[in-house]
């Protein structure tokens, strides 16, 4: 590698570049402040977030860095730019709750913009080990922030279950990955399409796919990989949850979509049956599993699991129209899910305790109006009902799925929705139509600014999503 091309590699990953030394230079301010530097730290975190998404936005080129292990183009700073907004929205949620949630240290920013750094790089990985090494950074530091109130008993299961059951998932792809590397002599994406397209297809790859799809599927909480999703939902501390709802899905679903489209387009046959049978076990899993609920954490975990499966019915698809859906179902997803977190987080008695039964917000339309008309509205987007946010996320993969003529995905999808239309629709009784059991605590003003904008975009996203579905369409031209 010439000094012109590392030069050049440099500049392109330049915000990664900002988000490793920032958070090198914060560990140092908060190992020689001690923990009172707690809020500095956190602030001085989302500012490097920022710098990193304004430099991704107005300054950041197009091309391949590195030999090709890493790639800048319109998906990967559309989906970036997404990863980014989840981080940052998730540490402002937290100023406020860092103490009544226990995680009041200065290493959980630090690890939060590692994490981040690790999706970006994931977002970006053109290679199998650039993915495998972006995704042991991301989930290292998630490891150690879902066990971080040591204090907690359910948080520490919920890091040891998720570490264990992390271990197993990586050490699958991993061997996916060696697999597909002995049968094709090829790390890279393009190198990889390019020896499938002149060998053909063998049993050996066809193998190694398999893993390597488990292994992403496990990150998305897909099923059958979705074993860790409630307990480690439930478990953790809620602004660690909000996270892992948020920015790791974004980066997880992207690396998805670039893997089968890049480099398995030519056995697609292959992949998307395995696709099309995660999505319908996901859709079907997370609209009867989260019918029994009574804590919403849980509830939220097992709705996630369903809309992953949404998702991956864009993905099913194959096709533009598909890679779209999907780009724009993450996006409404990221926004809905950090609105509602934001509700749950303001869940707090006024002595104090943090609540998480959905019977807990009995009568919450009596005591706190906008709370419950905010999360209304994101309850009725969660279901997709129409026009909000969440109906047309919905809407863009299904159609995607019947032009590809997957029409048992997306007749399944329909009844899928309608299914887990129940669950939402019984917090929003909850809300309305019970008595009061006691008051929450006043809302920080920080929760009322994101709940408050979450459910504007959800209304108001019939007049956006012109803008939004032309930037989505342009990163998805990336692939086609």
């Amino acid at each position: 590698m010439t000094a012109e091309t590392l030069i050049a590699s440099l500049q392109l990953s330049m915000p990664e570049l900002i988000l490793a030394v920032g958070a090198m230079a914060l560990l140092m301010i908060g190992v020689f402040s001690g923990e009172r530097a707690t809020p500095t730290v956190t602030g001085l975190a989302v500012a490097v977030l920022i710098i990193a998404g304004l430099w991704l936005v107005l300054k950041t080129g197009e091309g391949e860095a590195y030999g090709g292990a890493f790639l800048s183009d319109p998906f990967a700073k559309f989906m970036k730019v997404l990863a980014l907004i989840g981080s940052i929205t998730v540490m402002v949620m937290t100023v406020g709750h860092a103490r009544s949630a226990q995680i009041d240290r200065f290493e959980f920013p630090v690890l939060l913009v590692l994490a981040t750094l690790g999706m970006l790089l994931m977002i970006s990985a053109n290679d199998l080990i650039s993915l495998y090494l972006s995704l042991e950074l991301q989930s290292l530091a998630l490891y150690v922030v879902a066990a971080i109130n040591r204090d907690s008993v359910r948080s520490t299961e919920a890091g040891l279950k998720y570490f264990v059951l992390g271990a197993l998932s990586s050490g699958m792809m991993l061997y996916g990955m060696s697999l597909v590397y002995g049968f094709t002599g090829h790390t890279g994406f393009d190198e990889i399409a390019a020896a499938l397209t002149a060998e053909g297809r063998s049993l050996g790859l066809v193998f190694g796919l398999v893993f390597i799809l488990a292994g992403l599927a496990f990150k998305i909480s897909a099923v059958p990989f979705h074993m860790w999703t409630p307990d480690v939902y439930e478990g953790a501390p809620t602004p660690v949850t909000a996270f892992f709802a948020a920015g790791p899905k974004v980066a997880a679903i992207s690396i998805l979509v670039r893997i089968v489209i890049n480099a398995f387009e030519p056995v697609v046959a292959d992949w998307q049956q395995i696709v099309v049978f995660i999505s319908i076990a996901s859709m079907l899993l997370g609209s009867f599993a989260a019918i029994g609920q009574r804590n919403i954490k849980r509830l939220m975990a097992y709705s996630s699991i369903g809309h992953m499966g949404y998702a991956l019915v864009g993905l099913a698809a194959g096709s533009m129209a598909g890679v779209r859906g999907v780009i724009l179902y993450m996006l409404i997803y990221m926004v809905m899910t950090l609105g509602t977190f934001a509700c749950i987080l303001a869940m707090r008695r006024r002595e104090g305790e943090h609540v998480e039964g959905i019977d807990d917000l009995a009568g919450l339309s009596q005591t706190n109006p906008f709370m419950a008309t905010v999360l209304t509205i994101l309850m009725f987007s969660l279901a997709g009902i129409p026009p909000l946010a969440g109906f047309f996320a919905k809407y863009f993969v299904f159609v995607a799925a019947i032009e590809a003529q997957l029409y048992g995905l997306a007749i399944i999808g329909v009844l899928a929705s309608v299914v887990g239309a129940y669950y939402y629709l019984r917090v929003i009784k909850v809300m309305w139509f019970e008595e009061p059991r006691g008051e929450f605590a006043r809302t920080a003003g920080e929760l009322r600014l994101v709940f408050g904008l979450s459910g504007l975009f959800v209304l108001g996203y019939v007049l956006i999503g012109g803008p939004l579905g032309t930037a989505a369409e342009a990163a998805a031209r990336t692939f086609f």
